[in-house]
Parts: structure tokens; sequence; C-alpha cells
């Protein structure tokens, strides 16, 4: 096991964002697990946050398989050669994109009570989540920060695959990677302890980072 469970990691990469201090950065919380990673980065540096959720487009077989993702603005990348290769309908993946769409502004409306992307623009982003499997979901929120023109974008991750991590260098300004991994195997099993962040949980997280510096 590399980590404790997800506070662990997040004070080790709390420590490595150090660099980052004095850009003021808006520090982007992929809910759930990794709000419970970037809470001590916050806490530590006094930073601005939101949120950032991209949601997985499953496939019609097996929901856990992804053949897209889609963000909170919209946008949304397919994994089109998968998508051929299982003959996917169009009308499939429009109605999953408007499902995830309804299931982001759910959560958004519960964790910050508006639907509203957040304020990157010309700003310092770091985007926090606790690992990385195929990829497929964070790739999309980067493009969706993306065009939304931030002044810089880094990436900051506990564990990924090595391959992964070397595909994102080109779409973001830095990558913190705690732990890249030849043989990956699934995120949680590099965490002593990582059970799914609850609803409740969530609701104590958000209340302790309201006292904080916050753009909403």
């Amino acid at each position: 096991m590399l980590f404790k469970d997800r506070f662990d990691a997040g004070q080790q990469i709390a420590n490595q964002l150090k660099r980052y201090e004095n850009d003021h950065p808006l520090i982007l919380l992929v809910p759930r697990g990794g709000v419970e990673v970037g809470l001590e980065t916050i806490r530590r540096y006094q930073l601005d946050w939101d949120f950032m959720i991209p949601r997985k487009i499953g496939a019609p077989h097996n929901k856990e398989i992804a053949i897209g993702a889609v963000t909170m603005d919209g946008n949304y990348l397919l994994y089109e050669e998968y998508i051929n290769q299982i003959d996917v309908s169009s009308d499939y993946i429009q109605e999953q994109i408007q499902q995830e769409m309804m299931e982001i502004k759910r959560r958004l409306q519960k964790y910050r009570g508006s639907e509203t992307f957040p304020p990157v623009m010309n700003q310092t982003v770091i985007l926090i989540d606790d690992g990385i499997a195929t990829g497929f979901t964070l790739l999309a929120a980067i493009k969706s920060i993306h065009a939304h023109a931030p002044k810089k974008l880094i990436l900051a991750v506990p564990v990924a695959p090595t391959e992964t991590i070397e595909a994102f260098r080109q779409f973001v300004d830095d990558i913190i990677c705690l732990h890249s991994i030849d043989r990956f195997t699934s995120v949680g099993a590099y965490y002593e302890s990582f059970p799914q962040v609850t609803e409740e949980q969530m609701k104590s997280y958000i209340d302790l980072l309201n006292k904080q510096q916050v753009i909403m």
C-alpha cells in the first residue's frame, strides 16, 4: 500500500503543491474522492476552491466500461474507436449524455447551489483527484477547463498508470503524481483504506471548506 487513506495522500500532495503557493491557484476538486485528497492543500495554503464534476458514459453492455465522458459545461469526449467496434448507436450516446448531465447538475446544486462553471479564466488552476484509472473522465475535465482559458493548468493525483501520466503531459502545464505505476491495477489497490465517500461526508467536508476563502 502506498497510502493509508485519501487524507494521507492529501498531506503528501499538499507538500508537493507548495511550489504553486505564490501563484494563488484555484483548486478544483473532483468529487467525491478528490475532495478528501484536496482538503489539506486548501487548508494549508488558504486557497480558493471549487468543484469540477466529470461523469463517465458507460457502455450499453457494461456501465463500468467507459465509452466517453461528459463535463459540467456539456462538453464531452468519446472513445470513437471502441464505440465503432461495439456498434453503439448515437441515440444511446446522446441519451446517456443527457442522463449524466442531469446527475452533474444535481450534484452541483447539492454541493454548491449553482451550476455555473468555475471561474478559471486567466487563473492558475490545480485539478485534484484521488487517482487515475483509465483517465477518460479526467481528460474530459482537462479539455473542458482548457476551453475556459486558464492561465495555467496543473493536475495533481496521488497515483496513476505511468503510460496515462505520460499521455496527459501534452494537455497540462504540469503533473504532480506521487506514484506512477507501470503495472497498474486499480486506484483503490494503492490505499490501505479506500471506502466510498458518502453524501453525509461530503456535506461535512463542504461545511469545513466553506470556512476557507471560497470562489463559487
